[in-house]
Protein backbone atom coordinates (compact mmCIF):
# COMPACT_ATOMS: atom_id res chain seq x y z
CA UNK A 1 0.00 0.00 0.00
CA UNK A 2 0.94 3.32 -0.64
CA UNK A 3 0.08 6.94 0.95
CA UNK A 4 1.77 9.85 -0.12
CA UNK A 5 4.21 7.51 -1.98
CA UNK A 6 5.27 5.90 1.57
CA UNK A 7 4.68 2.03 1.82
CA UNK A 8 2.75 1.18 4.90
CA UNK A 9 2.05 -2.53 4.19
CA UNK A 10 3.95 -3.91 7.06
CA UNK A 11 0.91 -4.92 9.28
CA UNK A 12 -1.08 -6.07 7.23
CA UNK A 13 1.91 -8.27 5.93
CA UNK A 14 2.06 -9.31 9.37
CA UNK A 15 -2.00 -9.82 9.39
CA UNK A 16 -1.50 -12.25 6.66
CA UNK A 17 1.02 -14.40 8.31
CA UNK A 18 -0.89 -14.80 11.57
CA UNK A 19 -3.51 -15.61 9.07
CA UNK A 20 -1.87 -18.17 7.47
CA UNK A 21 -0.45 -19.86 10.32
CA UNK A 22 -3.82 -20.60 12.18
CA UNK A 23 -3.46 -18.05 14.91
CA UNK A 24 -6.58 -16.01 13.71
CA UNK A 25 -8.77 -19.42 13.88
CA UNK A 26 -7.29 -20.10 17.41
CA UNK A 27 -7.23 -16.60 18.92
CA UNK A 28 -11.17 -16.06 17.87
CA UNK A 29 -12.78 -16.27 21.72
CA UNK A 30 -9.21 -13.71 22.43
CA UNK A 31 -10.78 -11.51 19.20
CA UNK A 32 -13.94 -11.20 20.58
CA UNK A 33 -12.99 -10.19 24.07
CA UNK A 34 -11.44 -6.99 22.58
CA UNK A 35 -13.57 -5.94 20.10
CA UNK A 36 -16.21 -6.06 23.03
CA UNK A 37 -13.94 -4.54 24.75
CA UNK A 38 -13.63 -1.69 22.01
CA UNK A 39 -17.61 -1.40 21.36
CA UNK A 40 -17.85 -0.71 25.03
CA UNK A 41 -15.49 2.28 25.61
CA UNK A 42 -17.08 3.82 22.11
CA UNK A 43 -20.03 3.60 23.69
CA UNK A 44 -19.05 5.24 26.97
CA UNK A 45 -16.84 7.97 25.44
CA UNK A 46 -19.74 9.12 23.02
CA UNK A 47 -23.13 7.53 23.82
CA UNK A 48 -24.45 4.06 22.57
CA UNK A 49 -26.68 6.02 19.43
CA UNK A 50 -25.37 4.46 16.36
CA UNK A 51 -26.02 7.33 14.39
CA UNK A 52 -24.54 10.46 16.65
CA UNK A 53 -21.55 8.12 17.29
CA UNK A 54 -19.23 7.40 14.40
CA UNK A 55 -16.86 5.54 16.89
CA UNK A 56 -19.39 3.69 18.04
CA UNK A 57 -20.57 2.74 14.70
CA UNK A 58 -17.24 1.52 13.06
CA UNK A 59 -16.44 -0.57 16.41
CA UNK A 60 -19.94 -2.15 15.90
CA UNK A 61 -19.37 -2.97 12.22
CA UNK A 62 -16.04 -3.91 13.11
CA UNK A 63 -17.40 -6.36 15.76
CA UNK A 64 -20.01 -7.84 13.22
CA UNK A 65 -17.31 -8.02 10.36
CA UNK A 66 -16.28 -10.40 12.90
CA UNK A 67 -19.18 -12.60 13.66
CA UNK A 68 -19.36 -10.80 17.44
CA UNK A 69 -23.05 -11.96 18.11
CA UNK A 70 -25.48 -9.08 17.92
CA UNK A 71 -26.77 -9.55 21.56
CA UNK A 72 -23.39 -9.42 22.99
CA UNK A 73 -22.82 -6.50 20.95
CA UNK A 74 -26.21 -4.67 22.63
CA UNK A 75 -24.91 -5.26 26.04
CA UNK A 76 -21.37 -4.09 25.83
CA UNK A 77 -23.37 -0.92 24.29
CA UNK A 78 -25.55 -0.99 27.54
CA UNK A 79 -22.38 -1.45 29.86
CA UNK A 80 -20.91 1.51 27.56
CA UNK A 81 -24.01 3.48 28.40
CA UNK A 82 -24.14 2.06 32.02
CA UNK A 83 -27.70 0.85 31.44
CA UNK A 84 -25.72 -2.47 32.40
CA UNK A 85 -22.73 -2.66 35.08
CA UNK A 86 -19.58 -3.19 33.36
CA UNK A 87 -15.35 -2.27 34.30
CA UNK A 88 -14.26 0.88 34.08
CA UNK A 89 -11.55 0.75 30.93
CA UNK A 90 -8.76 3.41 30.03
CA UNK A 91 -7.45 3.57 27.09
CA UNK A 92 -3.31 3.85 27.39
CA UNK A 93 -0.98 4.15 24.43
CA UNK A 94 2.66 2.44 25.12
CA UNK A 95 5.63 3.13 22.94
CA UNK A 96 9.41 1.23 22.14
CA UNK A 97 10.94 -0.30 19.66
CA UNK A 98 11.54 -3.89 18.08
CA UNK A 99 15.04 -4.94 16.94
CA UNK A 100 16.44 -3.07 14.22
CA UNK A 101 15.72 0.13 15.24
CA UNK A 102 11.68 -0.65 14.01
CA UNK A 103 9.41 1.77 16.08
CA UNK A 104 6.03 0.46 17.61
CA UNK A 105 2.97 2.10 18.51
CA UNK A 106 0.32 -0.37 21.07
CA UNK A 107 -2.92 0.71 21.79
CA UNK A 108 -4.49 -0.63 25.03
CA UNK A 109 -7.85 -0.60 27.16
CA UNK A 110 -6.66 -1.36 30.50
CA UNK A 111 -8.69 -1.39 33.60
CA UNK A 112 -5.35 -1.32 35.83
CA UNK A 113 -2.99 1.41 34.25
CA UNK A 114 0.15 0.15 36.56
CA UNK A 115 -0.23 -3.65 36.29
CA UNK A 116 -0.37 -3.10 32.30
CA UNK A 117 2.30 -1.23 32.23
CA UNK A 118 4.33 -3.31 34.10
CA UNK A 119 3.36 -6.27 31.83
CA UNK A 120 4.07 -4.26 28.73
CA UNK A 121 7.39 -3.43 29.59
CA UNK A 122 7.86 -7.46 30.66
CA UNK A 123 6.05 -8.37 27.09
CA UNK A 124 8.83 -5.84 25.01
CA UNK A 125 11.57 -6.56 26.87
CA UNK A 126 11.28 -10.62 27.29
CA UNK A 127 10.67 -10.83 23.04
CA UNK A 128 13.87 -8.84 22.45
CA UNK A 129 12.44 -5.19 22.04
CA UNK A 130 12.11 -2.21 24.43
CA UNK A 131 9.62 0.33 26.28
CA UNK A 132 10.08 3.90 24.98
CA UNK A 133 9.39 6.87 27.29
CA UNK A 134 5.98 8.64 25.62
CA UNK A 135 6.57 10.74 22.20
CA UNK A 136 9.34 8.69 21.23
CA UNK A 137 7.78 7.04 18.92
CA UNK A 138 4.30 8.20 17.76
CA UNK A 139 5.09 11.34 16.08
CA UNK A 140 5.91 8.78 13.56
CA UNK A 141 2.20 7.10 13.43
CA UNK A 142 -1.26 8.90 12.29
CA UNK A 143 -4.74 7.84 13.01
CA UNK A 144 -6.87 6.89 10.04
CA UNK A 145 -9.99 4.91 9.27
CA UNK A 146 -9.66 1.76 6.97
CA UNK A 147 -12.25 0.17 4.66
CA UNK A 148 -11.21 -2.62 2.61
CA UNK A 149 -13.15 -4.17 -0.30
CA UNK A 150 -12.33 -6.81 -2.82
CA UNK A 151 -9.94 -5.94 -5.70
CA UNK A 152 -12.47 -7.32 -8.01
CA UNK A 153 -14.61 -4.07 -7.96
CA UNK A 154 -14.40 -1.73 -11.07
CA UNK A 155 -11.58 0.98 -10.47
CA UNK A 156 -13.78 3.54 -11.37
CA UNK A 157 -16.58 2.70 -9.30
CA UNK A 158 -14.75 2.44 -6.46
CA UNK A 159 -12.91 5.76 -7.23
CA UNK A 160 -16.00 7.73 -7.37
CA UNK A 161 -17.80 6.37 -4.80
CA UNK A 162 -14.80 6.44 -1.90
CA UNK A 163 -13.82 10.42 -3.00
CA UNK A 164 -17.15 11.97 -3.27
CA UNK A 165 -17.61 10.13 0.55
CA UNK A 166 -15.04 12.02 1.55
CA UNK A 167 -12.46 9.30 2.03
CA UNK A 168 -8.24 10.54 1.08
CA UNK A 169 -7.16 7.91 -0.49
CA UNK A 170 -7.73 4.49 -1.94
CA UNK A 171 -4.92 2.15 -3.27
CA UNK A 172 -4.10 -1.27 -4.25
CA UNK A 173 -3.05 -4.06 -1.48
CA UNK A 174 -2.58 -7.19 -2.18
CA UNK A 175 -5.67 -8.46 -3.60
CA UNK A 176 -8.08 -5.94 -2.43
CA UNK A 177 -8.71 -2.33 -2.01
CA UNK A 178 -7.99 0.17 0.87
CA UNK A 179 -9.76 2.77 1.60
CA UNK A 180 -8.27 5.40 3.75
CA UNK A 181 -10.42 8.35 6.05
CA UNK A 182 -10.54 10.38 8.74
CA UNK A 183 -11.12 8.36 11.98
CA UNK A 184 -14.32 10.33 12.08
CA UNK A 185 -15.35 9.84 8.64
CA UNK A 186 -14.99 5.49 8.44
CA UNK A 187 -18.31 4.57 8.39
CA UNK A 188 -19.91 6.79 6.30
CA UNK A 189 -17.76 6.10 4.11
CA UNK A 190 -18.73 2.08 4.40
CA UNK A 191 -22.03 3.19 3.87
CA UNK A 192 -21.75 5.15 0.95
CA UNK A 193 -19.81 2.12 -0.81
CA UNK A 194 -22.38 -0.43 0.29
CA UNK A 195 -25.15 2.30 -0.98
CA UNK A 196 -22.84 2.25 -4.27
CA UNK A 197 -23.59 -1.84 -4.29
CA UNK A 198 -20.08 -2.49 -3.48
CA UNK A 199 -18.93 -5.06 -0.87
CA UNK A 200 -16.77 -4.18 2.04
CA UNK A 201 -15.00 -6.80 3.85
CA UNK A 202 -13.87 -4.72 6.82
CA UNK A 203 -13.66 -1.71 8.64
CA UNK A 204 -10.91 -0.50 11.27
CA UNK A 205 -9.58 2.42 12.98
CA UNK A 206 -5.64 1.91 12.46
CA UNK A 207 -2.36 3.91 13.02
CA UNK A 208 -0.53 3.80 9.56
CA UNK A 209 3.25 4.84 9.77
CA UNK A 210 4.75 8.49 8.08
CA UNK A 211 7.86 6.48 7.01
CA UNK A 212 8.89 2.65 7.21
CA UNK A 213 12.03 0.93 7.23
CA UNK A 214 12.68 -2.07 5.40
CA UNK A 215 13.73 -5.30 6.65
CA UNK A 216 16.41 -6.82 4.81
CA UNK A 217 15.78 -10.92 5.37
CA UNK A 218 13.25 -13.49 6.96
CA UNK A 219 15.53 -13.28 10.21
CA UNK A 220 15.03 -9.64 10.87
CA UNK A 221 11.51 -10.17 9.81
CA UNK A 222 10.69 -12.78 12.10
CA UNK A 223 12.21 -10.98 15.08
CA UNK A 224 10.51 -7.83 14.79
CA UNK A 225 7.17 -10.29 14.55
CA UNK A 226 8.25 -12.06 17.83
CA UNK A 227 7.43 -8.54 19.56
CA UNK A 228 3.98 -7.93 17.50
CA UNK A 229 2.73 -11.51 18.57
CA UNK A 230 3.81 -11.30 21.86
CA UNK A 231 1.99 -7.72 22.53
CA UNK A 232 -0.63 -8.59 20.49
CA UNK A 233 -1.31 -11.92 22.61
CA UNK A 234 -2.11 -9.54 25.79
CA UNK A 235 -5.51 -9.33 26.64
CA UNK A 236 -5.61 -5.96 27.08
CA UNK A 237 -3.91 -4.89 23.86
CA UNK A 238 -6.35 -3.42 21.34
CA UNK A 239 -3.63 -3.23 18.12
CA UNK A 240 0.18 -3.24 17.76
CA UNK A 241 1.63 -0.64 15.14
CA UNK A 242 4.84 -0.86 13.31
CA UNK A 243 6.93 0.84 10.97
CA UNK A 244 8.17 -1.60 8.96
CA UNK A 245 8.12 -3.53 5.38
CA UNK A 246 9.51 -6.77 4.13
CA UNK A 247 9.09 -8.32 0.45
CA UNK A 248 6.63 -10.65 -1.27
CA UNK A 249 9.93 -12.61 -1.19
CA UNK A 250 10.54 -12.61 2.64
CA UNK A 251 6.57 -12.52 3.05
CA UNK A 252 6.82 -16.20 1.20
CA UNK A 253 9.74 -17.74 3.55
CA UNK A 254 8.18 -16.51 6.98
CA UNK A 255 4.71 -18.28 5.62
Amino acid sequence: MFIGGIEVSGHSKWATIKHKKGAADKARGKLFAKLIRQVEVAAREGGGDLDSNANLRTMYQKARDNSVPLDTIERAIKRGTGELEGVNYEQVNYEGYAPHGIAMFVDVLTDNRNRTGAEIRSVFTRAGGSLAEPGAVAWQFERKGVVMAPGTVDEDLIMLAALEAGAEDVVVEGENWRITTEPSDTASVREALEASGIEVSSTDLTYLPQNVVELASSGEAAQVMAVMDALDDHDDVQGVYANFDISDEILAELT
